[in-house]
């Protein structure tokens, strides 16, 4: 489990195509204190750690998950809004997120907003109704606040600190991100019967 507050931003220094892909990922993180299996979100998406060494750590995605998520995209150079696993008692700044994607977002529009970026995200339209004006949503493992729905398109303000602590200060119109729904909404739909 996660919190949707990413601690890092590290970049993909290697992808190997072997049975799954692997990914070798940099980061600031004291991987001394990481143990091999440790979950780590990378953009949202909880992977495990196979391999690591200082100042990286290496990860296999499976065909499932790069077709899922944004990772077939992902090249050396690669941004990534990274997160260790929550451990009990860690304070719980965002939401729960698990780290299980449900689907792709695409920016459809990015506007100055005071001091913010507004930012207007596109889902495929079996995911929208699991987004509600005010709600949570998790993008590329970003914690966020829903500001507005309008059918399948919502929007998000991106305050500074986000866009300097997080990938979304690089993002443009046409990008893609790894969309993962509130876990509350998820469960409320199967009990009412809509999933």
């Amino acid at each position: 489990m996660f919190t949707g507050i990413v601690t890092d931003v590290g970049r993909v220094r290697a992808v190997e195509k072997q049975g799954d892909t692997r990914f070798t990922i940099e980061t600031v993180f004291d991987m001394e204190t990481v143990p091999i299996g440790a979950s780590i979100a990378n953009s949202g998406v909880c992977l495990t750690v196979v391999d690591k060494g200082p100042g990286w750590f290496a990860v296999q995605a499976s065909a499932e998950t790069l077709s899922k998520t944004t990772l077939g995209d992902w090249m050396p150079g690669t941004r990534v809004n990274l997160e260790r696993a929550l451990k009990v008692g860690d304070e719980l700044g965002g939401h729960i997120v698990s780290g299980h994607v449900d689907g792709v977002a695409m920016v459809t529009e990015i506007r100055p907003d005071g001091e913010s970026i507004r930012f207007t995200f596109e889902v495929p339209a079996h995911l929208a109704r699991y987004v509600a004006s005010k709600g949570s949503v998790a993008l590329d493992g970003v914690s966020l606040t829903v500001n507005e729905v309008d059918g399948a398109r919502f929007g998000v303000n991106i305050i500074p600190h986000t866009q300097s602590a997080t990938t979304f200060g690089g993002l443009r119109p046409g990008d893609r991100v790894n969309m993962e729904i509130d876990m509350l909404a998820r469960y409320v739909a199967r009990l009412v019967g809509q999933e």
